[in-house]
């Protein structure tokens, strides 16, 4: 009977459940919900609203001084309790701050303010504990500690620059975790990371480039990322004068209509620069839709300015530095001399295999078509017996599924369609619409099946060069309908001997 009194006595005991609430508190924020925020934040708070029942329950008031006649032992027990107090109200304090910043969906950027936060709340806790439990002189201790922050700054100068530059730079939000963004003196990169000395960057060549947040904050920077992931990009070209520059300014609107990476809104310009007797210098503007891809983008247009002024018969003009003039070859003259429809099969490379006789003998037998723009050139699923070799103009593929139109590429000079239908015997992707006046030159199976009967193994070339791309055109579109037979070397071998009737060799 007396040990279970003594229990309840002990149970009883003020300094017994305080330090128990405070043990339970601690095993469930700091062990078992550790890796749960915003569980471990809603068990703080309750806890911390226990402890502070219990405490003003037995007459106990943290944010004041214990009186001066308390006897020794209740003052000690006073003086942790209160401290205990402190400590779960900072404790849920930095709690709610980090949580705040999860729910933000920004916890890398918010890393610097969160720090700063978090030591701002625990040295509150400790000052008021300084002045409510050992009834300290806070304010003569932060004077008297004023003297030593300043001969600490005076020392720590470039690194509080660092920190105060960080936290402005933080606050102001002039770029993101991710963002790209290019300095004045050439230096540019993607933000990784932005802590309380400096800000990571990745450069295009994957290396760390690590910037002080003092310099960063007085350097002029552009981010590219801002206000969305979208980029301008402008492309300078000179062309020698042989045409009529609106002309030359619609055969360069071609140029960027035949793109399949151009961002179509804001729709890309064209714009004269200058105009003199040695060329006529353009402008294209246009807008990718991520930074990154700037450099792939620029590749392709340069590679369509270059198709669409050959197939138009322009020249790029010299730069405006270059003072001699140029003189086309012996070599060039005679490609000129060539027929057009030679000169098409030539950048085919479907057709790379054929000696100079094949593909004069080829290209004799090539007939012209002509469409005008919105004219459909070929429907979808229609199977052709001949390849088409785009001699001007651009095209657009596009296939019809779940009551919607879904463009897969376009077509510029010096591409071709109907390989599918010839060599395989199987129907057009997509329907093929013409975007802008089209001139194609048509190669007729009969023609091809005459070649592949005197020279049996151009199966097995067109075979490799077909092959590749029909995984690449499969991989950009998703396509899975096709059989693994037909898109492999020996199926398509098989495949076209078949169709042409071509003995084995």
């Amino acid at each position: 009977m007396m040990s279970e009194l003594s229990l309840i006595e002990i149970a009883a005991d003020p300094f017994v459940q305080t330090g128990l609430l405070a043990v339970i508190g601690a095993l469930f924020t700091h062990v078992l919900l550790r890796h749960y925020p915003a569980k471990r934040l809603i068990v703080q708070v309750t806890f911390f609203v226990a402890l502070t029942v219990l405490l003003l329950h037995y007459g106990i008031i943290p944010y004041e001084v214990a009186p001066a006649d308390t006897p020794v032992f209740e003052r000690v027990f006073v003086a942790l309790a209160k401290i205990i107090w402190w400590v779960n109200a900072a404790w849920v304090l930095t709690g709610c701050a980090r949580v705040f910043l999860i729910f933000e969906r920004r916890p890398r950027e918010g890393r610097l303010i969160q720090d700063l936060v978090v030591a701002t709340i625990y040295l509150g806790a400790g000052l008021s504990v300084v002045a409510y439990v050992f009834s300290a002189p806070v304010g003569t201790l932060i004077a008297t500690s004023g003297v030593f922050a300043i001969i600490l700054g005076l020392a720590l100068q470039s690194t509080l620059s660092d920190v105060f530059s960080g936290i402005a730079l933080n606050l102001s939000r002039p770029y993101s975790v991710g963002d790209w963004i290019v300095l004045d003196d050439g230096i540019e990169g993607r933000v990784v990371e932005t802590n309380w000395r400096a800000t990571h960057l990745v450069n295009a060549t994957n290396d760390l480039v690590v910037l002080p947040n003092s310099v960063l904050a007085k350097a002029r920077f552009t981010n590219l990322s801002s206000p969305s992931r979208s980029h301008g990009v402008k492309l300078s070209i000179r062309v020698m004068p042989t045409m009529a520059p609106s002309a030359i300014s619609d055969l360069m609107h071609n140029v960027l209509l035949s793109s399949n990476s151009i961002a179509p809104v804001p729709a890309p310009t064209v714009q004269i620069m200058s105009l003199d007797a040695q060329a006529i210098e353009f402008e294209l503007s246009f807008r990718v839709q991520d930074f990154a891809t700037a450099a792939t983008v620029k590749h392709e247009v340069y590679d369509l300015i270059y198709r669409h002024a050959k197939a138009a018969g322009l020249a790029l003009a010299q730069p405006r530095q270059a003072s001699a003039v140029f003189v086309g070859s012996s070599q060039t003259g005679a490609a000129h001399a060539r027929s057009t429809a030679f000169r098409l099969l030539d950048a085919v490379p479907l057709f790379a295999s054929l000696t100079e006789d094949e593909k004069e003998a080829l290209a004799a037998t090539m007939t012209r078509r002509t469409y005008r723009k919105g004219d459909v050139v070929v429907e979808q699923g229609a199977k052709l017996n001949s390849l088409n070799v785009i001699r001007n103009g651009v095209l657009v593929v596009s296939r019809h599924e779940h009551d919607r139109d879904v463009e897969l590429n376009r077509l510029a000079p010096g591409d071709y369609f109907g390989e599918d239908g010839l060599f395989t015997g199987s129907g057009e992707e997509g329907t093929i619409r013409a975007l802008t006046a089209v001139v194609i030159y048509e190669v007729g199976q009969a023609a091809l099946a005459k070649l592949m009967h005197d020279r049996p193994s151009i199966a097995d070339e067109v075979s490799i060069t077909l092959s590749r791309r029909s995984k690449q055109g499969q991989a950009a579109i998703g396509e899975e309908g096709r059989t693994a037979g037909m898109r492999s070397v020996p199926g398509l071998v098989a495949r076209i001997r078949h169709l042409f009737d071509v003995p084995h060799s």
